[in-house]
């Protein structure tokens, strides 16, 4: 598994713990529905770390929350 691809599993993760839906986390962070669309369809394969600010901060978490998930534990070498 890829960053992109963790990144977008961990955000639909935390709707589901949260109750929400993409599109009011997409309100609460001030992220276009545009913009997390292409993140959750893999349209973006590399979200910001500002993006990910947005949306830890929307969540009331920490990056290290977002980031501490199992699912980041394996992630594929990028470095080609």
């Amino acid at each position: 598994m890829n960053i992109g691809e963790a990144t977008r599993l961990r955000i639909k993760e935390l709707c589901e713990q949260n109750h929400i839906t993409l599109n009011k986390l997409s309100t609460i962070c001030g992220i276009t529905q545009s913009t997390m669309n292409n993140i959750i369809s893999g349209r973006n394969n590399s979200t910001t770390i500002s993006t990910i600010k947005k949306i830890c901060d929307g969540l009331e978490i920490t990056v290290l929350d977002f980031f501490s998930a199992d699912i980041f534990t394996d992630l594929e070498q990028e470095i080609k």
